[in-house]
């Protein structure tokens, strides 16, 4: 994996921290760019895209589908980004232990989950693993049903949280988190996805944080997001 830590995009506030990872599926290159001393970022609402994959192993160990309750759920956790939805799976895989026991059963080594899901905390490269076992459609532990299952809800997101990687490539699956920190009200905006660019498929994940506004990370977001995936393209 190539690692930059020259700016992607340039940040007038010394607040604003981010990281960045892109990964060419045909060729598996991977690089990845941070700005900020601390790779790591609370997850805020991508730690669902963790949830439903720590659901889905857990019954795959137990040869069971998910219960329809269970597959309403995680469309409502996916697709509208739901709490309510995303809080009854998490008792269901165990909370934090329970998710941080798929994390490394996924190969996540820079993951560690929180009571309080979302502040667990995840770094952009282990975005990119629990990606890969999504869309990868060579060996992985989650069974080809799962992976279908996850990656079509991804590309159900409702439109007005359809922002973020979505700007650097066509045929957008994605799941986004935005949040205020309490103790700063400065906002924690991430995107994880696949986009199409330049005829190839690219897994992307943005992680930052400090931004005064939503609308301000947002834009940081599909910034770095553009820039990173064009960066990648020069590189194959």
């Amino acid at each position: 994996m190539q690692a930059r830590r020259e700016p992607l995009v340039d940040i007038a506030d010394e607040n604003v921290t981010y990281s960045v990872a892109v990964r060419d599926t045909a060729t598996g290159r991977t690089t990845a760019h941070q700005h900020g001393p601390d790779p790591a970022h609370p997850s805020a609402s991508v730690v669902k895209l963790g949830i439903l994959a720590a659901l889905l192993l857990r019954a795959q160990d137990t040869g069971r589908e998910l219960t329809a309750q269970e597959r309403v759920s995680a469309a409502e956790m996916i697709e509208r980004s739901d709490n309510d939805a995303a809080t009854a799976l998490w008792h269901v895989i165990g909370g934090a232990p329970g998710q941080d026991a798929a994390h490394r059963r996924l190969g996540l080594r820079e993951s560690a989950a929180t009571p309080d899901w979302g502040l667990s905390r995840t770094t952009a490269t282990d975005q990119l693993i629990l990606l890969d076992a999504v869309f990868n459609d060579g060996a992985t532990l989650l069974s080809g049903p799962s992976r279908a299952f996850v990656a079509d809800l991804m590309t159900r997101v409702v439109a007005d949280q359809a922002w973020g990687v979505s700007a650097a490539g066509s045929s957008p699956a994605l799941k986004n988190g935005w949040m205020p920190l309490s103790a700063t009200g400065l906002w924690v905006i991430n995107s994880v996805g696949r986009v199409t660019a330049s005829g190839r498929d690219i897994l992307v994940a943005v992680l930052s944080g400090g931004h005064p506004t939503k609308k301000a990370g947002v834009a940081l977001v599909e910034a770095a997001a553009r820039a990173a995936v064009s960066a990648a393209d020069g590189v194959r």
